[in-house]
């Protein structure tokens, strides 16, 4: 018989990931004559297997009702991934607990730190010209119509509509962006490419030309500053499209492409079951050849001192996200860091993740994320789900358990700047979501739906509270362009729809305003601790707090209206209004602040 929560600082001390070399303290509580006196024993993760690393004793520091109190302390000084439990006897010991330990000199930039991201889908955001009709795309005047979605005479989706959205249009449209508090701009993919989404790579060294050129990112990226906004890119580095400078499939480029002839020098980026209509691609998808991410001369060609990475943040830009971060090998990664940083110290790298990535195991190999030496942040999709639950099905469980998570596992230099979503381009429209009952059964049927009056009524009021904690908890918050103007549409592609300019929601957007006020008025968010007060089915009540200032966030998904006794953390079912006790309507929320 014994007691340990992982979770609490009295038991394990400090929470999160932990610095390599920092001191660890551990206590346990177990019944009196019931076990002998425990050791903790340390073991350390590899890919498949685990190893023994060293077995600390514990010493007794008291009782309480009749449990002894035991207390081990020790440091890692190697980082990587552990588990430790403890050893009671032979044939007795406890569960084992996750323990991430991380480079000693990891840090993360502070100057994302309490801002919001804004992303943005280029062609669908704001265009300055009327397109050109070309042969291989179709020109869409038509701003604010369906993207298209059905299969050619070959049965492709070849994603090859373009609305005409440009890096021009971001630039202007720039004293709109900053109303919203927003401090980062992340640009889907930008680089040359044949597809409106541009995942299909053809020159990493090109702006397309439909989105601009080369010095209107500069100039996007100047301006952008003058306005406090940093700019990211997208790095697409896991494939390339086949008709590029590097495949060359359908000989489009003046260069010797891996596809023509195994004596280019891209040849070996490429992995081919046989040379040459047999190769490697992403998801099974022809025109996108998976690269080799283990090829000296690709890792070179990214991230080396004249390379991809070089090369744009010259330009100006201030970090990366990077797509698919599971299909990316620990080396490749190790080096991309190394050729960010070695330009910027301050730059940000967030890896597109999609699941908890202290201890992400991808591809045959545990990831190595935030042991210090790869990703500064992560897509946050847990919380995104965990937020969805919550409101959606009115039980703040999976929300409360997330948010426990992350501060148990990942590095609190990490937490302070996730890319906290609740909507993105790979996903359907958040307002959809929330206002809709059923999910359209096929592309016909999701390119009709839209939300009738009681349904966009129910997904405003839910939108106001899933933004309110994507805002508050720990992150940066990722605003997907739109959703503050009240944007609906299923998954890809109606969740890339074109901004409604003139046409914003109103309601939506002044609550999103609102939002970016508060928290830029607000440094607790820029990495004020969090604690949960009340988990109680459908309330969710945190604090996020320093020595100075503190603000607490109650929010209320259950029927009634509740009474917060933030004297004690009760929740009380009632209309007092006596001190300390605040009244939350159902489906509402309430904000409190002060300073010490």
């Amino acid at each position: 018989m014994y007691v340990f929560n992982r979770q609490s600082e009295f038991f394990r001390f400090p929470q999160g990931g932990i610095r390599s070399g920092e001191e660890i303290t551990l206590k346990i509580y177990i019944k009196r004559n019931f076990f002998g006196i425990p050791k903790i024993a340390i073991e350390k993760r590899h890919d498949y297997n685990k190893e023994f690393y060293k077995s600390i004793e514990m010493n007794w520091i008291g009782a309480e009702n009749n449990y002894d109190l035991y207390k081990g302390t020790f440091f890692i000084s190697d980082w990587g991934n552990y588990y430790f439990s403890f050893v009671f006897d032979e044939k007795n010991r406890s569960e084992n607990y996750e323990l991430l330990i991380f480079n000693k000199d990891y840090s993360t930039p502070n100057w994302i730190k309490g801002g919001i991201i804004y992303h943005i889908f280029v062609d669908r955001f704001y265009r300055t010209k009327v397109l050109q009709n070309k042969d291989d795309i179709i020109v869409r005047n038509d701003w604010g119509g369906v993207p298209n979605y059905l299969p050619d005479a070959n049965g492709e989706i070849k994603n090859n509509d373009f609305f005409g959205g440009n890096l021009e249009g971001i630039k202007e449209k720039l004293s709109y962006i900053s109303s919203l508090g927003i401090t980062t701009i992340y640009l889907s993919p930008i680089f040359e490419a044949h597809s409106n989404h541009k995942y299909d790579t053809s020159d990493y060294l090109s702006v397309d030309p439909m989105f601009g050129s080369e010095e209107s990112l500069k100039n996007l990226c100047d301006e952008a500053k003058k306005h406090g906004i940093s700019i990211i890119l997208d790095g697409v580095f896991s494939h390339t499209g086949s008709d590029s400078i590097y495949f060359n499939k359908n000989g489009t480029y003046n260069s010797l492409g891996a596809y023509q002839s195994k004596e280019s020098i891209y040849y070996n980026w490429y992995m081919f079951n046989k040379w040459k209509d047999d190769y490697a691609c992403w998801w099974d998808i022809k025109i996108l050849p998976t690269l080799n991410k283990e090829s000296k001369s690709y890792i070179d060609f990214i991230t080396g001192k004249n390379g991809v990475l070089n090369h744009w943040q010259k330009i100006g830009i201030k970090g990366w996200r990077l797509d698919v971060a599971d299909e990316l090998p620990n080396n490749f990664l190790n080096h991309l860091r190394n050729g960010v940083k070695s330009n910027n110290k301050d730059a940000y790298i967030v890896g597109e993740v999609w699941e908890d990535a202290s201890n992400k195991f991808a591809y045959s190999k545990l990831k190595e994320y935030f042991c210090g030496n790869q990703l500064d942040s992560v897509t946050n999709y847990p919380l995104k789900n965990s937020i969805i639950d919550y409101v959606v099905n009115k039980d703040c469980t999976s929300l409360y358990e997330t948010m426990n998570l992350i501060m148990e596992k990942y590095p609190p230099e990490t937490v302070n700047c996730l890319m906290n979503i609740i909507g993105t381009h790979d996903t359907a429209r958040i307002l959809t979501v929330l206002g809709s009952s059923d999910v359209p059964s096929n592309k016909n049927e999701m390119s009709k739906a839209n939300l009738n009056e009681e349904q966009l009524t129910e997904g405003i009021c839910l939108l106001k509270i899933a933004s309110l904690l994507q805002m508050t908890l720990p992150g940066v918050p990722c605003i997907y362009y739109g959703d503050e103007a009240g944007v609906e549409g299923w998954t890809d592609p109606f969740n890339r729809g074109c901004f409604p300019w003139d046409h914003e929601n109103k309601e939506i957007l002044d609550h999103y305003k609102f939002l970016g006020k508060f928290r830029k008025n607000n440094s607790i968010f820029s990495q004020g601790k969090y604690k949960c007060l009340i988990a109680e089915k459908g309330v969710f009540v945190f604090e996020r707090y320093s020595d100075e200032e503190k603000i607490i966030i109650a929010v209320n998904m259950s029927q009634k209206t509740i009474t917060l006794n933030l004297n004690n953390h009760m929740v009380e079912y009632g209309h007092l209004d006596e001190k300390n006790k605040y009244n939350v309507k159902s489906k509402a929320y309430l904000i409190l602040s002060s300073t010490n």
